[in-house]
């Protein structure tokens, strides 16, 4: 993926969530050509036709609306498709239906000849990394699950809020599931280098308010989904920064769903955690060093995902 080399990205599912990574994309000058796959072959092509109108406006790039033999050549495959949660769904109750068509999905990209880079944006995200990754047969590196790197964003966000500062200089992650369980990681969150619990190490009123925000965090996509139906802006965004570290190997600290082989206590679940990104795909985990509270939690999160992850047990 060096420059001057064509670099194709093929999408999978034009849905809200598909669709918004298409178009911010376009606006990024990422990749030169962007094939857009979708069992409704009528609205690949419409959304095909509607990005291109935006070229004159843009940087060369080819997009159009292909099928599964397109995958060959691409660098990178983003699947966005599946099954939506919808109001009073979790994003567990989702994995049954969608492992079925991922099955398929990855499957058929693996018979064109597909030798790059798995994206899975689709919920249960986690679970259907794995899935992804046992169905393709590739190595763990180059399956990568979104996993909380929007978490992390909205906890940066409304912590730069709280603290009126840029959210770009807050840092802090959201680990585990991307869902329910996910877990803040007060001990190595900073604002300015400065620790956060340190910030308000005296102020019991803080601590209060700062445990609302994590709520407000967590349950970000219930609150979005009851006013609007579905999120899809901030994903798309997360989708693109994690494509940029890929396509120019950036060697990126990101927040992704990946399979642990020991890390963190864990063995063969994927899951959310700090990892670094590069043309390769996962270069490595980083493993932090968690509180015991933190460790709990994290604990819990994987076993909750264990257990969800049972119905995908009878495709292997």
């Amino acid at each position: 993926m060096s420059e001057g080399k064509t670099t194709r990205v093929a999408l999978i599912g034009t849905g809200f969530v598909g669709t918004s990574y298409a178009f911010s994309l376009l606006n990024q000058e990422l990749v030169n050509e962007l094939v857009l796959i979708d069992l409704n072959k009528e609205k690949a092509e419409g959304e095909a036709r509607d990005l291109n109108h935006g070229l004159p406006f843009g940087a060369p790039m080819k997009i159009w609306a292909g099928d599964y033999e397109d995958c060959a050549e691409a660098d990178i495959v983003v699947i966005c498709a599946g099954a939506n949660q919808a109001p009073g769904e979790t994003r567990l109750d989702l994995i049954d239906k969608n492992t079925a068509i991922f099955e398929k999905i990855v499957t058929s990209v693996m018979k064109s000849g597909f030798d790059g880079i798995f994206i899975v944006a689709t919920n249960p995200v986690d679970a259907l990394s794995y899935a992804t990754w046992k169905f393709s047969g590739l190595p763990k590196e180059r399956v990568i699950g979104s996993g909380t790197i929007l978490d992390t964003a909205r906890f940066r966000y409304l912590l730069g809020e709280y603290f009126d500062v840029d959210s770009r200089n807050v840092h802090g992650y959201i680990l585990g599931e991307h869902g329910d369980t996910e877990v803040p990681i007060w001990s190595h969150t900073t604002i300015g280098s400065r620790p956060i619990l340190s910030l308000i190490e005296n102020n019991s009123r803080a601590k209060g308010e700062l445990d609302d925000l994590f709520v407000n965090v967590r349950d970000a996509a219930y609150h979005i989904i009851n006013r609007k139906g579905a999120t899809y802006y901030g994903i798309a965004m997360g989708l693109v920064r994690l494509t940029k570290a890929i396509i120019r190997n950036e060697n990126s600290i990101l927040t992704i769903s990946t399979l642990l082989q020991g890390e963190y206590g864990q063995n063969d679940i994927y899951i959310g955690v700090p990892a670094i990104v590069n043309n390769n795909g996962i270069r490595e985990v980083i493993e932090l060093d968690l509180d015991p509270n933190e460790k709990e939690k994290f604990h819990h999160s994987a076993q909750t995902l264990r257990k969800a992850m049972e119905p995908i047990q009878k495709y292997e």
